[in-house]
């Protein structure tokens, strides 16, 4: 087993002639959870872009899983399949032509060209399991553009577990949904990743749920100013630093009474 799953090593990112991400290094080792907070315009969402390969990175070096990210995202295939994103947001038409089952089928497709749809008894047992360890079976036949932001969710998650997967990279993947939904995806998210053997970088602004739920905590304001447990990282005098002098805790939700804590 890989002892690191994701190694970036002075890592520069720049966007739009700016440099929003400058001389990051971390690692993360394997079947952890990591937060990523800082404030609006850090550049995590950059971050995650450049580790996905979506973004260029100017200059550094980043490895997954032991292979070299290349500065334009190129990744072998079978490391690519290993790697799994949940943006913040998937605006789609209501009219969007794509039935769940089929969306899930794609995540366990290969990279490149493909028939639409195609597989066999093996692929149709692997999206059928996905849909039920995210209690989406019932939505198999609905319209992806007909789901709920709750029920997206879901289904984005059946799509990275339909196959197995490494490394999770989530970019605010619980906006959108009030309190007790939050909660849940948490919950399921949780216990995915205890049973899929995953390890998750994941943006967030919900300082009490990161502080709850992460192993470490990584503070980006376009450099790394600290990292550490969250007892560490997010102690007064370390948020200051991160997001200035009058920071104020943003809380996207409240733990709802009763609701349990996901283990560390």
């Amino acid at each position: 087993m890989q002892d690191r799953v994701l190694t970036v090593t002075d890592l520069q990112v720049r966007r739009a002639g700016a440099t929003v991400v400058d001389g990051v290094s971390f690692t993360l080792a394997p079947e952890t959870d990591t937060a990523l907070v800082g404030p609006n315009g850090a550049g995590k969402s950059s971050l995650l872009q450049a580790l996905l390969g979506i973004l260029p990175h100017r200059r550094g070096e980043v490895r997954i899983l032991g292979a070299p990210l290349g500065p334009r995202g190129e990744l072998p295939a079978a490391v690519r399949q290993q790697l799994a994103y949940l943006p913040q947001s998937l605006s789609l038409g209501n009219r969007f032509p794509v039935s769940v089952r089929e969306f899930v089928g794609l995540g366990w497709d290969p990279p490149g060209p493909r028939l639409p749809w195609s597989g066999g008894s093996e692929r149709r047992a692997a999206v059928a399991a996905a849909l039920t360890k995210t209690d989406s079976a019932d939505l198999a036949d609905r319209s992806l553009g007909d789901l709920s932001t709750g029920q997206l969710k879901r289904v984005l998650l059946a799509f990275c577990v339909v196959r197995p997967r490494r490394l999770l990279l989530l970019d605010e993947a619980q906006a959108g949904l009030d309190p007790l939904a939050a909660e849940q995806f948490h919950q399921l998210l949780y216990q995915l990743r205890r049973s899929e053997g995953w390890t998750i970088l994941q943006v967030s602004h919900d300082l009490e749920m990161v502080r709850r739920t992460s192993d470490r905590v990584l503070c980006l304001n376009r450099t790394l100013r600290c990292s550490g447990t969250p007892d560490h990282a997010l102690s007064a005098a370390q948020l200051e630093l991160v997001y200035g002098r009058g920071w104020v805790p943003y809380h996207h939700h409240h733990h709802p009474p009763g609701a349990a804590t996901p283990p560390r």
